[in-house]
């Protein structure tokens, strides 16, 4: 195999997967902190800090980050999760310690000036209005909010105005502090990349790095509920769901399995029925989202005001057949796009990067692609019907609307229907 992996004294771990064929290379580093990180005050802080971390250094102004790496042919990036935060380059291969320089500077050094975080600040405020205009973004925040309200993993990630014009640079300064740590930083590159090269380049960069501390995030408590948003927009955005599994939870491999058998493709059950069949709606897919702790299982659709009482009987109705009848032909083609999935993931640099520090946060070390696919070989029709029973007819479902909704059954509804 050609994943190499080091931890370094401070706790970071630097992984490679070399891919000597390749001119380029790309890495990043990940920490395990994202939205649910964030205290209450700190709301939307660490999508803020993802933005000022480009904003300049001791060493470097914004403009100074941003023409080393185009300079050369490169470019830097960064996103922000509910559980992780990622920083990332993909640069030629001669360029790849620049890169690592660049990205350990604007994770060490970032000075957050003022000026630059009131200009940030403003740009952020716009990016929430974008985002509350547009609601196949919008009704998945109203969704999480109900899955697990009052809690910091049903908040969203861009935060509020009113918090987002809160934050000053000490706050900044005093998140990062608790959070960027080094057993919560992973240093991954895929590509042509020499892996004891880039462990040198971490080791000196990194070498005031404070090693552990941060606090674990509040636990998850899934709950359920419902949020509805009525406006005037033409199609109505609706998002059904029931608590899915974590990372680490038995039945998490199944649910992925189920998420595509029932609205992963075209091919799909829901797909198939919903769209193909009925023309109830033009897209309609299901997803499972997994957390440390917890996860979400869900549905969502959009359509217009007449179709939306039709609708969400027959996605119901298909919920119910998955509890009864789950074919082996369909877990065996779900089996296959997934080992397509991974087999392609191994042909970007980037995708394998952020594939690389995802595991090792997740799990604790980089799973090889058999591991996998023997996981999922080893998945049944009966116990993806098993799973479906358990998520869709023994908890509590979380419904989440917007647009013209007057039509949408509650969430009461919803889950008497399914228990029937």
């Amino acid at each position: 195999m050609s994943v190499q992996s080091t931890t370094l004294d401070n706790g970071m771990v630097v992984l490679t997967d070399d891919m000597p064929h390749l001119e380029s290379a790309s890495l990043g580093v990940w920490v395990k902190a994202g939205a649910r990180s964030e205290r209450k005050a700190e709301h939307g802080i660490s999508h803020l800090l993802e933005h000022m971390a480009f904003k300049g250094t001791a060493s470097r102004n914004s403009l100074a980050i941003a023409e080393a790496i185009e300079n050369v042919g490169g470019d830097l990036n960064a996103a922000t999760s509910i559980e992780h935060t990622g920083y990332f380059a993909r640069v030629l291969k001669e360029d790849v310690v620049l890169a690592a320089d660049i990205l350990s500077d604007i994770l060490q050094n970032s000075l957050f000036d003022d000026d630059e975080l009131l200009r940030e600040k403003q740009v952020i405020v716009q990016e929430i209005g974008a985002a509350r205009d547009n609601p196949d973004d919008h009704v998945f925040d109203l969704f999480q909010a109900a899955a697990f309200p009052t809690q910091p993993i049903g908040r969203t990630i861009l935060g509020t105005v009113d918090s987002v014009r809160d934050f000053n640079p000490d706050m900044v300064r005093k998140y990062m502090n608790r959070n960027y740590v080094g057993d919560h930083m992973v240093m991954a590159a895929a590509g042509n990349v020499d892996h004891d090269g880039l462990v040198d380049v971490a080791r000196s960069r990194f070498a005031d790095l404070k090693p552990n501390g941060a606090p674990a995030p509040q636990r998850a408590e899934y709950q359920g509920g419902e949020e509805r948003l009525i406006s005037d927009h033409e199609q109505a955005h609706i998002v059904v769901g029931f608590e899915g599994r974590a990372y680490n939870a038995d039945g998490f491999y199944a649910a992925q399995v189920l998420a595509s058998i029932l609205g992963g493709g075209m091919s799909s059950r829901l797909f198939q029925e919903v769209r193909e069949k009925r023309g109830l709606c033009y897209s309609v897919y299901s997803f499972h989202w997994a957390f440390a702790d917890s996860g979400v299982f869900g549905v969502a659709a959009a359509t217009g005001e007449e179709e939306v009482a039709d609708l969400v009987p027959v996605v119901l109705d298909e919920l119910k057949r998955a509890t009864q009848s789950i074919t082996d032909d369909e877990v065996i083609r779900v089996r296959n796009q997934i080992r397509a999935g991974l087999l392609m993931s191994l042909e970007s640099p980037s995708a394998r990067a952020g594939q690389l520090a995802r595991q090792q946060i997740l799990w604790g070390r980089p799973i090889p692609m058999q591991e996998t696919v023997d996981r999922i070989n080893a998945i049944t029709a009966r116990r993806v019907q098993d799973v479906a029973e358990q998520i869709f007819t023994q908890g509590a479902p979380t419904l989440a609307g917007i647009g013209p909704i007057g039509n949408l059954a509650d969430v009461g509804a919803i889950g008497d229907y399914l228990k029937r």
